[in-house]
């Protein structure tokens, strides 16, 4: 894979997307997550750890690459990151996005795909879609209301706010505060029997 490492950490796999500088989501990183997600599933290890690098999870969409793309290319990309989304949150084991730094629109989607997210202090958090006149497409709007409350998510949508990480653990975006979040996320402590149960 070009835009994605996998690391093998005891009975947790380690999913980094890799796509320098910011891990922004284009058709290729989208593409090595989706056969990442297809081969780990049948895999089935004990959990996944969906990560980025220490600044960014992922700043969302390659706005500037994807503005390039046909319509029937933007369809298709649009389908792919549906599918993507769908798949973790069907994901047949728990999923934990573990979140340094900035994670926005796409790169949100995907932290709220996931079963739990812990954050790193750094971490910040945005759907900026309504500043360039754009709207999630990836089941944001639906997974956020369902996690923080429909009123709290309009504010977050419309004001196109960014959340820092004892914000959004104050709300409920996230589940837990660590200074190294993969590490935690790795750990597994009192939250693998809560995931199993609801997985």
């Amino acid at each position: 894979m070009d835009h994605a490492t996998i690391e093998r950490r005891g009975d947790v796999t380690v999913v980094a997307l890799d796509r320098p500088p910011a891990n922004a989501m284009d058709p290729g990183l989208l593409g090595d997550l989706s056969s990442a997600a297809e081969a780990l599933a049948a895999e089935a290890p004990g959990a996944i750890v969906l990560t980025g690098r220490p600044g960014f999870f992922s700043a969302g969409a390659d706005l500037n690459e994807i503005s390039q793309l046909t319509a029937p290319q933007a369809f298709e990309f649009s389908r792919a990151g549906q599918a993507l989304m769908q798949a973790i949150d069907n994901f047949p084991v728990p999923v934990i996005a573990a979140i340094r730094g900035y994670c926005m629109g796409g790169g949100m989607d995907l932290a709220l795909a996931c079963d739990y997210r812990i954050a790193a202090p750094n971490a910040v958090f945005g759907h900026r879609g309504a500043t360039l006149g754009v709207m999630t497409g990836w089941g944001g709007t639906q997974r956020l209301p369902r996690l923080i409350g429909k009123s709290r998510a309009m504010q977050m949508f419309l004001l196109a706010e960014m959340v820092k990480a004892d914000e959004a653990l104050r709300i409920g975006l996230v589940d837990r505060i660590a200074d190294d979040p993969v590490t935690q996320a790795t750990i597994l402590p009192e939250y693998r029997e809560k995931l199993s149960v609801e997985t």
